[in-house]
Protein backbone atom coordinates (compact mmCIF):
# COMPACT_ATOMS: atom_id res chain seq x y z
CA UNK A 1 0.00 0.00 0.00
CA UNK A 2 1.29 3.48 -0.87
CA UNK A 3 2.57 5.54 2.05
CA UNK A 4 3.65 9.13 2.33
CA UNK A 5 5.97 10.97 4.68
CA UNK A 6 5.45 14.43 6.13
CA UNK A 7 6.62 16.70 8.92
CA UNK A 8 4.60 16.91 12.09
CA UNK A 9 5.20 19.31 14.96
CA UNK A 10 4.13 18.91 18.56
CA UNK A 11 5.08 20.87 21.67
CA UNK A 12 8.20 22.47 20.27
CA UNK A 13 9.53 19.35 18.55
CA UNK A 14 9.39 18.27 14.93
CA UNK A 15 8.79 14.67 13.85
CA UNK A 16 9.17 12.75 10.59
CA UNK A 17 5.85 10.97 10.24
CA UNK A 18 4.61 8.25 7.90
CA UNK A 19 1.04 7.45 6.99
CA UNK A 20 -0.61 5.08 4.51
CA UNK A 21 -3.26 6.20 2.10
CA UNK A 22 -6.85 5.65 3.25
CA UNK A 23 -5.69 5.20 6.86
CA UNK A 24 -6.52 7.68 9.61
CA UNK A 25 -3.47 6.98 11.76
CA UNK A 26 0.16 7.87 11.28
CA UNK A 27 3.42 6.71 12.83
CA UNK A 28 6.42 8.79 13.88
CA UNK A 29 9.74 7.40 12.75
CA UNK A 30 12.11 10.22 13.61
CA UNK A 31 12.15 13.23 15.86
CA UNK A 32 11.61 14.56 19.33
CA UNK A 33 14.28 16.54 21.13
CA UNK A 34 15.41 18.11 17.86
CA UNK A 35 14.28 20.22 14.93
CA UNK A 36 14.48 18.45 11.57
CA UNK A 37 14.30 20.75 8.57
CA UNK A 38 15.25 18.69 5.50
CA UNK A 39 14.56 15.17 4.26
CA UNK A 40 15.54 13.08 1.26
CA UNK A 41 14.60 9.45 0.50
CA UNK A 42 16.14 6.75 -1.65
CA UNK A 43 14.15 5.30 -4.57
CA UNK A 44 12.77 2.47 -2.48
CA UNK A 45 11.80 4.85 0.36
CA UNK A 46 13.55 2.53 2.77
CA UNK A 47 16.40 4.86 3.75
CA UNK A 48 16.28 8.57 4.53
CA UNK A 49 18.78 11.30 5.23
CA UNK A 50 17.63 14.20 7.39
CA UNK A 51 19.14 17.46 8.61
CA UNK A 52 18.51 17.81 12.34
CA UNK A 53 19.55 20.42 14.88
CA UNK A 54 19.48 19.73 18.60
CA UNK A 55 19.69 21.94 21.65
CA UNK A 56 23.47 21.52 21.67
CA UNK A 57 24.33 21.45 17.97
CA UNK A 58 23.44 23.71 15.00
CA UNK A 59 22.76 20.68 12.79
CA UNK A 60 24.08 17.49 11.26
CA UNK A 61 23.02 14.86 8.73
CA UNK A 62 21.58 11.55 9.93
CA UNK A 63 20.77 8.40 7.95
CA UNK A 64 17.63 6.58 9.04
CA UNK A 65 16.28 3.12 8.30
CA UNK A 66 12.58 3.87 7.94
CA UNK A 67 11.35 0.39 8.80
CA UNK A 68 13.21 0.12 12.10
CA UNK A 69 13.75 3.80 12.89
CA UNK A 70 17.44 3.14 13.56
CA UNK A 71 19.66 6.07 12.69
CA UNK A 72 23.31 6.90 12.35
CA UNK A 73 25.07 10.24 12.39
CA UNK A 74 26.77 11.03 9.09
CA UNK A 75 28.45 14.35 9.88
CA UNK A 76 30.01 16.22 12.77
CA UNK A 77 30.37 19.62 11.16
CA UNK A 78 30.85 21.64 14.35
CA UNK A 79 32.36 18.93 16.56
CA UNK A 80 35.76 20.52 17.08
CA UNK A 81 34.36 23.97 17.75
CA UNK A 82 31.78 22.69 20.22
CA UNK A 83 34.43 20.62 22.00
CA UNK A 84 36.41 23.81 22.59
CA UNK A 85 33.34 26.03 23.18
CA UNK A 86 30.73 24.00 25.07
CA UNK A 87 27.16 25.11 24.30
CA UNK A 88 24.53 26.04 26.86
CA UNK A 89 22.42 23.29 28.36
CA UNK A 90 18.62 23.33 28.46
CA UNK A 91 15.93 22.43 30.97
CA UNK A 92 12.29 22.10 29.92
CA UNK A 93 9.43 22.65 32.34
CA UNK A 94 5.76 23.58 32.24
CA UNK A 95 3.25 25.29 34.50
CA UNK A 96 -0.49 25.85 34.40
CA UNK A 97 -2.02 29.26 33.99
CA UNK A 98 -5.54 30.43 33.10
CA UNK A 99 -6.60 27.20 31.48
CA UNK A 100 -3.44 26.32 29.56
CA UNK A 101 -0.16 24.56 30.16
CA UNK A 102 2.74 26.91 29.38
CA UNK A 103 5.96 25.21 28.28
CA UNK A 104 9.32 26.87 28.93
CA UNK A 105 12.95 26.25 28.10
CA UNK A 106 15.64 27.56 30.43
CA UNK A 107 19.19 27.78 29.10
CA UNK A 108 22.16 27.53 31.48
CA UNK A 109 25.76 28.70 31.03
CA UNK A 110 28.16 25.81 30.33
CA UNK A 111 29.94 26.37 33.66
CA UNK A 112 26.73 26.86 35.64
CA UNK A 113 27.02 26.54 39.43
CA UNK A 114 23.84 26.46 41.52
CA UNK A 115 25.60 28.28 44.36
CA UNK A 116 26.13 31.42 42.26
CA UNK A 117 23.72 34.20 41.26
CA UNK A 118 23.04 34.80 37.55
CA UNK A 119 21.22 37.52 35.62
CA UNK A 120 18.10 36.27 33.83
CA UNK A 121 17.08 37.22 30.29
CA UNK A 122 13.59 36.61 28.91
CA UNK A 123 13.59 35.85 25.18
CA UNK A 124 10.29 36.27 23.30
CA UNK A 125 9.72 34.54 19.95
CA UNK A 126 8.07 36.01 16.87
CA UNK A 127 4.72 35.27 15.34
CA UNK A 128 2.82 35.48 17.55
CA UNK A 129 2.27 31.98 16.16
CA UNK A 130 5.93 31.04 16.20
CA UNK A 131 7.51 28.83 18.86
CA UNK A 132 10.79 28.00 20.51
CA UNK A 133 11.92 24.46 19.66
CA UNK A 134 14.26 21.79 20.98
CA UNK A 135 16.91 23.29 18.76
CA UNK A 136 20.06 25.37 18.59
CA UNK A 137 19.19 29.07 18.83
CA UNK A 138 22.05 31.46 18.10
CA UNK A 139 20.75 34.35 20.21
CA UNK A 140 20.08 32.15 23.21
CA UNK A 141 23.40 30.33 22.89
CA UNK A 142 25.42 33.54 22.61
CA UNK A 143 23.74 35.02 25.68
CA UNK A 144 23.81 31.87 27.80
CA UNK A 145 27.45 31.05 27.03
CA UNK A 146 28.30 34.62 28.06
CA UNK A 147 27.01 33.90 31.56
CA UNK A 148 23.29 34.60 31.42
CA UNK A 149 20.34 32.41 32.21
CA UNK A 150 17.98 32.63 29.22
CA UNK A 151 14.29 31.90 29.61
CA UNK A 152 12.46 30.98 26.38
CA UNK A 153 8.70 30.69 26.88
CA UNK A 154 5.99 29.47 24.49
CA UNK A 155 3.00 31.52 25.72
CA UNK A 156 -0.53 31.17 24.42
CA UNK A 157 -0.49 32.01 20.73
CA UNK A 158 2.51 29.75 20.07
CA UNK A 159 2.16 27.04 17.45
CA UNK A 160 2.61 23.26 17.95
CA UNK A 161 0.36 23.18 21.04
CA UNK A 162 -3.00 22.85 19.30
CA UNK A 163 -5.42 25.21 17.56
CA UNK A 164 -7.14 26.49 20.70
CA UNK A 165 -3.81 27.43 22.25
CA UNK A 166 -2.59 29.11 19.08
CA UNK A 167 -5.80 31.10 18.50
CA UNK A 168 -5.99 32.30 22.10
CA UNK A 169 -3.85 35.33 21.21
CA UNK A 170 -6.20 36.68 18.53
CA UNK A 171 -7.33 40.23 19.31
CA UNK A 172 -5.46 40.04 22.62
CA UNK A 173 -1.87 41.04 21.89
CA UNK A 174 -0.37 42.17 25.19
CA UNK A 175 -3.13 40.47 27.22
CA UNK A 176 -3.00 36.89 28.41
CA UNK A 177 0.13 36.21 26.33
CA UNK A 178 1.94 38.91 28.28
CA UNK A 179 0.67 37.50 31.58
CA UNK A 180 1.93 34.02 30.60
CA UNK A 181 5.40 35.45 30.08
CA UNK A 182 5.43 37.40 33.34
CA UNK A 183 4.21 34.33 35.23
CA UNK A 184 7.15 32.36 33.82
CA UNK A 185 9.58 35.09 34.93
CA UNK A 186 8.00 35.09 38.40
CA UNK A 187 8.36 31.32 38.64
CA UNK A 188 12.00 31.16 37.56
CA UNK A 189 12.94 34.19 39.66
CA UNK A 190 12.10 32.14 42.77
CA UNK A 191 15.09 29.89 42.12
CA UNK A 192 18.01 30.64 44.45
CA UNK A 193 20.55 31.13 41.66
CA UNK A 194 18.53 33.83 39.85
CA UNK A 195 19.47 37.45 40.55
CA UNK A 196 16.05 39.07 40.24
CA UNK A 197 17.66 42.51 40.39
CA UNK A 198 19.35 41.82 37.04
CA UNK A 199 16.57 40.99 34.59
CA UNK A 200 16.65 41.68 30.85
CA UNK A 201 14.32 41.04 27.93
CA UNK A 202 14.87 40.49 24.20
CA UNK A 203 12.49 39.86 21.33
CA UNK A 204 12.30 40.02 17.54
CA UNK A 205 9.24 40.84 15.39
CA UNK A 206 6.20 39.99 17.55
CA UNK A 207 8.86 39.38 20.18
CA UNK A 208 9.88 43.00 19.63
CA UNK A 209 6.27 44.03 20.09
CA UNK A 210 6.10 42.10 23.35
CA UNK A 211 9.42 43.46 24.59
CA UNK A 212 8.33 47.06 24.01
CA UNK A 213 4.91 46.26 25.48
CA UNK A 214 6.50 44.71 28.58
CA UNK A 215 8.77 47.64 29.42
CA UNK A 216 5.74 49.92 29.16
CA UNK A 217 3.88 47.82 31.72
CA UNK A 218 6.57 46.43 34.07
CA UNK A 219 9.58 48.25 35.47
CA UNK A 220 11.54 45.27 36.80
CA UNK A 221 13.68 44.81 33.65
CA UNK A 222 16.98 46.67 33.68
CA UNK A 223 17.71 46.30 29.95
CA UNK A 224 15.67 45.59 26.83
CA UNK A 225 16.62 44.77 23.24
CA UNK A 226 13.65 45.55 20.99
CA UNK A 227 14.19 44.15 17.50
CA UNK A 228 12.14 44.63 14.32
CA UNK A 229 9.11 45.45 16.47
CA UNK A 230 5.48 46.36 15.91
CA UNK A 231 5.12 49.39 18.17
CA UNK A 232 2.22 51.25 16.51
CA UNK A 233 -0.44 48.89 15.14
CA UNK A 234 -2.44 51.82 13.75
CA UNK A 235 0.35 52.96 11.42
CA UNK A 236 1.62 49.42 10.74
CA UNK A 237 -1.80 48.54 9.31
CA UNK A 238 -1.06 50.75 6.30
CA UNK A 239 2.69 50.23 5.90
CA UNK A 240 3.36 46.51 6.46
CA UNK A 241 3.14 44.01 3.60
CA UNK A 242 0.70 42.02 5.77
CA UNK A 243 -0.98 44.91 7.54
CA UNK A 244 -4.41 44.06 6.13
CA UNK A 245 -4.35 40.27 5.65
CA UNK A 246 -2.60 39.58 8.95
CA UNK A 247 -3.54 42.62 10.97
CA UNK A 248 -7.30 42.43 10.63
CA UNK A 249 -7.31 38.83 11.87
CA UNK A 250 -4.76 39.28 14.66
CA UNK A 251 -5.73 42.75 15.87
CA UNK A 252 -9.49 42.59 15.37
CA UNK A 253 -10.12 45.05 12.57
CA UNK A 254 -8.82 47.83 10.37
CA UNK A 255 -7.48 51.30 11.09
CA UNK A 256 -10.89 52.78 10.26
CA UNK A 257 -13.22 50.43 12.17
CA UNK A 258 -10.99 49.38 15.10
CA UNK A 259 -8.74 52.40 15.58
CA UNK A 260 -9.26 52.54 19.34
CA UNK A 261 -8.31 48.88 19.72
CA UNK A 262 -5.19 49.25 17.57
CA UNK A 263 -4.04 52.21 19.64
CA UNK A 264 -4.90 50.43 22.91
CA UNK A 265 -2.75 47.44 21.96
CA UNK A 266 0.20 49.51 20.66
CA UNK A 267 3.35 49.68 22.84
CA UNK A 268 3.97 53.27 21.74
CA UNK A 269 0.85 54.29 23.65
CA UNK A 270 2.64 53.39 26.89
CA UNK A 271 6.06 54.85 26.06
CA UNK A 272 5.72 57.45 28.80
CA UNK A 273 5.81 54.65 31.39
CA UNK A 274 9.09 53.11 30.17
CA UNK A 275 11.95 53.20 32.67
CA UNK A 276 14.06 50.40 31.13
CA UNK A 277 17.03 51.30 28.86
CA UNK A 278 16.01 50.25 25.33
CA UNK A 279 18.16 49.22 22.38
CA UNK A 280 16.31 49.17 19.03
CA UNK A 281 17.68 46.94 16.24
CA UNK A 282 16.00 47.02 12.82
CA UNK A 283 16.71 46.16 9.19
CA UNK A 284 16.22 49.04 6.77
CA UNK A 285 14.69 46.78 4.08
CA UNK A 286 12.07 45.25 6.38
CA UNK A 287 8.68 45.19 4.65
CA UNK A 288 7.02 43.01 7.29
CA UNK A 289 7.61 45.23 10.30
CA UNK A 290 8.76 48.45 8.58
CA UNK A 291 11.64 50.32 10.13
CA UNK A 292 9.26 53.23 10.70
CA UNK A 293 7.96 51.21 13.66
CA UNK A 294 11.33 51.61 15.37
CA UNK A 295 11.69 55.19 14.14
CA UNK A 296 8.39 56.15 15.76
CA UNK A 297 9.22 54.42 19.02
CA UNK A 298 12.74 55.87 19.14
CA UNK A 299 11.44 59.40 18.52
CA UNK A 300 8.86 59.19 21.30
CA UNK A 301 11.26 57.64 23.81
CA UNK A 302 13.96 60.19 22.98
CA UNK A 303 11.50 63.07 23.21
CA UNK A 304 10.40 61.79 26.63
CA UNK A 305 14.00 61.72 27.84
CA UNK A 306 14.25 57.92 28.08
CA UNK A 307 17.45 55.89 27.75
CA UNK A 308 17.34 54.61 24.17
CA UNK A 309 19.68 53.77 21.28
CA UNK A 310 18.77 52.82 17.71
CA UNK A 311 20.87 50.71 15.32
CA UNK A 312 19.88 50.44 11.63
CA UNK A 313 21.01 47.48 9.52
CA UNK A 314 21.37 48.52 5.86
CA UNK A 315 19.83 46.31 3.13
CA UNK A 316 18.50 43.88 5.73
CA UNK A 317 15.02 42.37 5.43
CA UNK A 318 12.82 40.97 8.17
CA UNK A 319 14.54 37.61 7.70
CA UNK A 320 18.13 38.82 7.93
CA UNK A 321 18.82 36.92 11.15
CA UNK A 322 18.22 33.71 9.16
CA UNK A 323 19.41 34.50 5.64
CA UNK A 324 21.19 37.85 5.87
CA UNK A 325 24.86 38.61 5.43
CA UNK A 326 26.92 36.89 8.16
CA UNK A 327 28.50 40.22 9.12
CA UNK A 328 25.08 41.72 9.81
CA UNK A 329 24.04 38.72 11.87
CA UNK A 330 27.28 38.86 13.83
CA UNK A 331 26.75 42.57 14.45
CA UNK A 332 23.23 41.89 15.72
CA UNK A 333 24.47 39.33 18.22
CA UNK A 334 27.35 41.55 19.30
CA UNK A 335 25.09 44.57 19.86
CA UNK A 336 22.58 42.49 21.79
CA UNK A 337 25.17 40.99 24.11
CA UNK A 338 26.89 44.34 24.52
CA UNK A 339 23.66 46.03 25.64
CA UNK A 340 22.98 43.45 28.31
CA UNK A 341 26.59 43.51 29.47
CA UNK A 342 26.39 47.30 29.77
CA UNK A 343 23.32 47.31 32.00
CA UNK A 344 23.37 43.93 33.77
CA UNK A 345 27.03 43.02 34.26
Amino acid sequence: MTAYCFWGMRRGSRFCTRSRLKEDRSARWRGGGCQTTALTLDRQSSQAVVLSASAGSPGDLFQIDIASGADGKLTGVNREYLDEHPPASMEKFSFERAGFGIECRLWFPPDFQATRKYPLLLDVHGGPNGAFYDSFNAVQQVLATAGYLVLAVNPRGSSTYGDDFMKAVLRDWGGEDYLDLMAAVDLVSERPYVDSDRLGIHGYSYGGFMTSWTVGHDDRFRAAVVSAPCTNLYSMYGTSDIGISFGEVQWGGSSFDAADELIKHSPITYAKDVTTPVLLLHGEADNRCPISQSEEYFTVLKRLGKEVEFVRFPDCSHLFLRVGHPKMREEYLSRTLGWFDKWLA
